[in-house]
């Protein structure tokens, strides 16, 4: 598709049916990497994906043209823009040239052009497609598939914890320290540390609640969890364990089949997130009011391994705003007593 570059932020309207008996729908056509994406002029959500190599015009030499994702494929799309057509016809007479020639050497060709486009189906488009699913996902699509993650994980820990008390201050706390729509769940287990899940979701285990815990600590392996989700895309993460299949069935149908995250959950707990740069961090620590020596001392008592977040504690010289009240913590403690 190298010849294609000059289309690659062309868009155009167009009108789509599902199936044969549904209406036309206005929708916005455009170029990806080596797709048609047809989108939603409203929302811009993805509607449907369609492989290039794969269109077929329905109705040659007649406008609108007319085109399907394949031979035997329901969807159909119309089109009258000169530019979308000219395009889509350049696609068809690169492959038409792409084809080799009858010949002694037609075998041999035939060979090497299916292993190229093998290595292409299973070297570049599965993971760009997975990457693109990852980057467009609206809040709501992460907030299902962060809820579909955690029922997962729950089949290992058991159900999330759950007190009338202790859940007014996991909502506190989330606001606080992530964001207004953010959710903290607190599992019946051991986690050492917080996950983040998309969503966004983050989970922690009830070692972070009990014991020798204090909100500082507990708050900082929280912040620390936001950290990771920046450098590593959590829902990234989910879809290339789910596959190319779900994911392509997410962008097309707007959901991700919940058989493809089986086992995520063990998966997920099994593995302990790798440590975010200090400067993240510390902009955490910052913007959410709390002093990370307090984190940085769970981690290492000695101080040694973790001296950047105590030397740049954005509260060294100043006073950090307090985390919960007391009671507060009393509450989020007991929230997994029976």
């Amino acid at each position: 598709m190298t010849a294609l570059n000059q289309y690659q932020r062309l868009e155009a309207a167009g009108h789509w049916r599902e199936t044969p008996t549904a209406a036309l729908r206005e929708v916005i056509v455009s170029f990806g990497d080596a797709t048609l994406v047809l989108a939603d002029p409203r929302s811009e959500m993805p509607l449907s994906h369609w492989s290039l190599p794969a269109v077929i015009r329905l109705n040659p030499g007649r406008q609108p043209a007319q085109y399907a994702p394949g031979p035997d494929d329901p969807e159909m799309l119309e089109v009258d823009d000169e530019l979308m057509m000219a395009a889509i016809e350049k696609v068809h007479r690169a492959i038409e040239a792409s084809k080799p020639s009858r010949g002694r050497l037609r075998n041999g060709l035939m060979l090497g052009a299916a292993a190229a486009m093998l290595t292409l189906a299973v070297f570049w488009v599965p993971p760009a497609l997975v990457r693109h699913a990852a980057d467009i996902a609206p809040p709501a699509q992460r907030a299902e598939i962060g809820r579909m993650i955690l029922d997962e994980i729950e089949k290992s820990t058991g159900s999330a914890c759950s007190r009338p008390a202790g859940d007014m201050v996991r909502g506190k706390l989330a606001g606080r320290l992530i964001g207004p729509d953010a959710e903290i769940a607190v599992l019946p287990t051991v986690l050492h540390g917080a996950r983040r899940l998309p969503g966004p979701i983050t989970i922690i285990g009830e070692d972070l609640v009990e014991g020798e815990a204090t909100p500082e600590v507990t708050a900082g392996h929280i912040l620390s969890a936001q950290a990771v989700a920046l450098e590593t895309d959590p829902l990234l993460d989910a879809l290339r364990y789910a596959g190319p299949r779900a994911t392509f069935h997410l962008l097309t149908k707007g959901n991700l089949p919940r058989q493809s995250l089986a086992g995520y959950g063990e998966r997920l707990l099994s593995r302990l997130p790798p440590p975010p740069e200090d400067e993240t961090l510390l902009g955490y620590f910052a913007r959410a009011g709390v002093s990370s020596e307090p984190y940085a001392r769970a981690l290492d008592p000695t101080g040694e391994a973790v001296l950047g977040l105590i030397e740049a504690d954005p509260f060294r010289t100043a006073e950090p705003r307090r985390i919960l009240t007391d009671r507060d913590w009393a509450a989020l403690q007991e929230i997994c007593d029976q």
